[in-house]
């Protein structure tokens, strides 16, 4: 299974939510290759301050720009789970990757700034569907806030309703803390003390292979 986590702006969590969701996949007994698409290498690093700190379970990590099509191929009949970090921008690595992969996460935090992407997000999405009609394009409220009594989350919800190609995913991703605090360790939240960030990782990687 091909994963592709993207957007169309940067900011919302995207390596966050790669390693996450690879480090709870692998606890889940999966083989997790993380492919880092994006210069700016996020991930990359990450995964290098993991096996630096000789963290278990260990993930395979490759860097590849341009043009992924292929590699994701080779990469998705090797593993079990590929996980690709995208940049935040309409981008070859997006577009190509969008052609490969089982499944598109459309990242987004609860901002009208970042809600409205969307509109050039879904022509993208909806190029890919004639050339890759298996893909499952899954819509993520990032980075939204903890406190429950603010109506972001619901509103942006509810925008993203709007667009039929995009099917919701019920976890939403606070801005915790803990998700910094584990970057410079190599680690996960599944592996951290905090267990609302525990929690809403489990819920997502549930939802992601239902």
């Amino acid at each position: 299974m091909i994963i592709l986590v993207g957007s169309q702006k940067g900011g919302v969590g995207k390596s966050t939510v790669s390693t996450n969701l690879a480090v709870e996949l692998a606890y889940r007994g999966h083989d997790v290759c993380l492919v880092d698409a994006d210069a700016q290498r996020s991930t990359a690093r990450w995964h290098a301050d993991r096996i630096e700190q000789g963290v278990t379970p260990q993930l395979a990590c490759v860097e590849k720009l341009g043009n992924i099509h292929s590699t994701l191929t080779d990469l998705g009949g090797r593993y079990d789970i590929v996980i690709v970090d995208v940049a935040g921008k309409d981008s070859k690595e997006m577009r190509t990757g969008m052609l490969a992969a089982d499944m598109f996460l459309a990242l987004t935090q609860p901002s009208q700034f970042d809600l409205d992407t969307f509109e050039h997000l879904n022509e993208l999405i909806e190029q890919a569907l004639d050339l890759n009609p298996r893909l499952d394009v899954r819509g993520v409220i990032t980075r939204a806030s903890t406190n429950q009594r603010v109506t972001e989350s619901k509103e942006a919800g509810e925008y993203l309703a709007d667009f039929p190609l995009i099917k919701p995913v019920h976890t939403i991703i606070r801005d915790r803390k803990a998700y910094r605090e584990v970057i410079p360790e190599g680690l996960g939240v599944v592996e951290w003390k905090n267990g609302a960030a525990r929690a809403e990782i489990r819920a997502l990687a549930a939802e992601v292979m239902s």
